[in-house]
């Protein structure tokens, strides 16, 4: 992460129109990817653990329900680093662009899968009926982050850049986001073990006091 941050405010060029707060590019897109793969991984957990057996998927529902807490705080990142971006170019830091009104909707999926598993602490059907909504979820992820934005005239991000509508980046600039998304992504991957390990420490937690019991 030093290495990432290093590059991305003191090797990689400024942006020709945008100037050093093209900056934000290097951390906007690598959360925003961070949050599709977290989404995707729960959906991915989800499948496996509808389609296995109890013994040995028992905690694949709560692992997948990590990995989309982690999603969802990285999409709350992704609204407001955006935000800040959307301020710098078009002079609001919100006006409903398609891919402004994608991130919320999905914001609201993922609300209410939580709200949906607060809602049956006991129930044991909780982790079939939560891994069932995150793989519909994760089926619509593709509709919302990659078709709709390309479906409706959006200012994001392209007609700021250049008069071509695409995106033009130094070799630099290049390697400074390969090396952001890759450094994100081992962020993820740290911060998606920690949780589950939390998870085994409670479990055997809570073994330990019904023995004692």
């Amino acid at each position: 992460m030093p290495v990432t941050i290093v590059m991305a405010f003191l090797w990689a060029p400024q942006a020709a129109l945008l100037g050093d707060a093209s900056r934000i590019l290097y951390f906007h897109v690598p959360i925003a990817w961070v949050s599709v793969l977290a989404f995707i991984v729960s959906g991915i957990l989800s499948i496996m653990h509808l389609s296995g057996s109890k013994r040995q998927n028992r905690d694949m529902d709560e692992k997948a329900y990590n990995s989309a807490a982690i999603g969802f705080a990285f999409t709350i990142m992704t609204v407001i680093t955006g935000s800040i971006w959307a301020k710098i170019s078009w002079g609001t830091f919100w006006n409903w662009d398609p891919r402004e009104t994608s991130i919320v909707i999905i914001l609201l999926i993922y609300i209410a899968y939580f709200s949906l598993q607060s809602s049956l602490p006991d129930n044991e059907k909780r982790g079939r009926i939560g891994s069932a909504y995150l793989i519909l979820a994760m089926v619509t992820l593709p509709f919302f982050v990659f078709l709709v934005p390309r479906l409706y005239p959006s200012l994001h991000p392209d007609p700021i850049i250049n008069a071509d509508q695409k995106i033009y980046l130094d070799g630099r600039m290049k390697g400074t986001l390969v090396v952001a998304i890759v450094t994100f992504s081992i962020l993820y991957c740290y911060l998606f073990d920690l949780m589950n390990r939390i998870l085994i420490l409670r479990k055997k937690i809570e073994e330990h006091f019904e023995t004692c019991d």
